[in-house]
């Protein structure tokens, strides 16, 4: 009997500079494609994993890209040579956004004041060089959206990206025409079940699916891994419980998907 190919899927947010991938690179890519999921963003959280991304892009130009960002939580590290080399790194065509940037006041790493420094910085840094922005923002949402609100009409595009929010900050990201990004968050009964009747509202050309990976393992996966590590090939459960809360396709999702995020980072066809 022959199966159909699985339904082509892009990762938006994955963590693959994380120490956990570091012994197993070509079995993870594997199973990604075997699941269908050809292409993933890997994500930058501060200097030396937007060098380490850049670096896996480098050697699989076809199905790696990198974002050049700080995580909030490193905030405090943004010195005058971080943001020149984050400048010099986010000139790099492998390079298809800025971020992570935004801000977390859930844990406060770093000083309030060092995040919204370094989140304006970022994003002056996205209307310098003409790349979208890859988002983060948890309890924050005010100064978040202030921020934003102030630099969204010289921004190229910007995604909030693993949306975990309320639907009237939905309503918010999407007055301002973000892309929104959702994760395995959705898939956890115990805290994201209020993410499933907001799904049908996001326009299609605006939703985007990502792990986070190794982080936010979908709890409804079965079976789940030793490891307990998420990693991209799970990226077909998120797209199953999106594309049930949608009333779609698991195929129709993922085309949607697939488009908006090709056309997002400017991805090749």
């Amino acid at each position: 009997m022959i199966t159909a190919p699985p339904p082509a899927l892009i990762d938006i947010g994955a963590n693959l500079t994380h120490e956990s991938f570091a012994q197993d690179l070509p079995e993870f890519l594997r199973r990604a494609h075997l699941a269908g999921v050809g292409e993933m963003i890997v994500t930058g959280t501060s200097v030396a994993a937007t060098r380490a991304a850049l670096e896996l892009h480098r050697a699989d130009p076809h199905r790696l890209f990198a974002t050049a960002g700080l995580h909030p939580h490193h905030a405090a590290e943004l010195t005058t040579d971080a943001l020149a080399a984050l400048r010099e790194l986010a000139t790099e065509p492998g390079v298809v956004a800025i971020g992570e940037c935004g801000l977390d006041y859930y844990r406060n790493f770093a000083p309030r004041e060092a995040q919204l420094a370094a989140f304006r910085a970022l994003l002056e840094l996205a209307v310098e060089v003409r790349k979208p922005v890859f988002l983060h923002q948890r309890d924050a949402h005010t100064d978040f959206m202030a921020l934003l609100r102030e630099f969204r009409g010289s921004l190229v595009d910007g995604v909030a990206h693993c949306f975990t929010g309320q639907p009237n900050e939905l309503d918010d990201c999407l007055e301002l025409d973000l892309a929104i990004g959702i994760t395995g968050w959705i898939c956890d009964e115990r805290r994201g079940q209020h993410l499933l009747p907001m799904m049908r509202r996001i326009p299609s050309q605006r939703l985007m699916l990502e792990t986070d990976a190794p982080y936010l393992l979908p709890r409804t996966l079965r079976p789940k891994p030793a490891s307990r590590r998420n990693e991209p090939a799970f990226l077909v459960e998120v797209a199953t419980t999106v594309a049930s809360a949608r009333g779609e396709t698991l195929e129709q999702l993922a085309a949607s998907s697939t488009a908006a995020a090709r056309d997002f980072f400017r991805l090749p066809g």
